[in-house]
């Protein structure tokens, strides 16, 4: 398996992908979508980013686990330009809860880790019920060849209700997700942008002996403290023009952050 989480503090850069063919959104040009996915890639690699994460966020409202065959060959299309045109480690994300298409995304794209929502336990999304994968998913990067691929999973997971699951903490729920094998859990907030709250990573990095990671509210304000608990920091909105997730990757802005991290540490 891939060590980028455990070699240093890894900042790990987020690329919305543009609305997908078959998406409400979709303006009906891969070689656009392709395009500025690689341009904003180049730009990540420029300002010093550790990693790239691409994530068809765009493809609003999003289906409940599976989606098309369109949007898993769009997205491995997508991950290969990015990873080769970067040489960075690169990961992905298929919404909503599509961990298995993820990972075929990431196999045909040689990418180094998926992220995958609705891991262990069960919660309420935007988009309805979203059951536990651990076993199905794990089970299935065993029979694509895929386990040098890294399956990073959300506990508590943002824009989600866990009512069904409020008498069990974060704490347990990763207990549970390294018991269940994850390569690493993600503490985030209750919405994109969002700051996850600083004593529950520090809970959960306490608990477990897996990398941690924060996935929401990451600002150069502060990364600080952040970095001084969590493995790896996954940014999207604050990188963004404006600070907003829907718009282009800012340079200047993730330059300014990655000159702030490194003085940091």
């Amino acid at each position: 398996m891939s060590n980028f989480l455990k070699d240093k503090k890894t900042i790990v850069g987020m690329i919305h992908v543009e609305p997908l063919p078959g998406t409400p959104k979709f303006k009906g040009s891969m070689p656009d979508i392709i395009a500025k996915a690689k341009a904003e890639a180049l730009l990540y690699k420029e300002a010093g980013i550790d990693v790239i994460a691409i994530e068809n966020m765009h493809d609003i409202p999003y289906l409940n686990k599976k989606v098309g065959p369109e949007i898993t060959a769009a997205m491995a299309v997508v991950g290969y330009e990015v990873k080769h045109a970067t040489g960075l480690p690169c990961g992905v994300q298929v919404l909503a809860g599509a961990n298995k298409e993820g990972l075929a995304v990431a196999l045909a794209a040689g990418l180094d880790f998926i992220r995958a929502e609705g891991f262990v336990f069960g919660h309420v999304a935007d988009e309805g019920y979203i059951d536990a994968s651990a076993g199905e998913v794990l089970r299935y990067r065993r029979q694509i060849g895929a386990d040098h691929i890294l399956v990073l999973t959300d506990i508590k997971k943002k824009h989600s209700s866990h009512a069904i699951t409020a008498d069990v903490d974060i704490v347990e729920t990763a207990h549970a997700a390294e018991f269940f094998l994850s390569d690493g859990v993600i503490v985030t907030g209750v919405a994109t942008g969002t700051e996850a709250s600083l004593e529950e990573l520090q809970q959960v990095k306490a608990a477990v002996q897996i990398p941690v990671l924060v996935g929401s509210g990451v600002t150069v304000d502060n990364v600080g403290r952040y970095l001084a608990v969590a493995d790896a920091l996954i940014i999207g909105s604050y990188f963004k023009q404006g600070g907003h997730w829907t718009q282009t990757v800012d340079f200047e802005r993730v330059k300014q952050f990655m000159e702030k991290v490194k003085s940091w540490k």
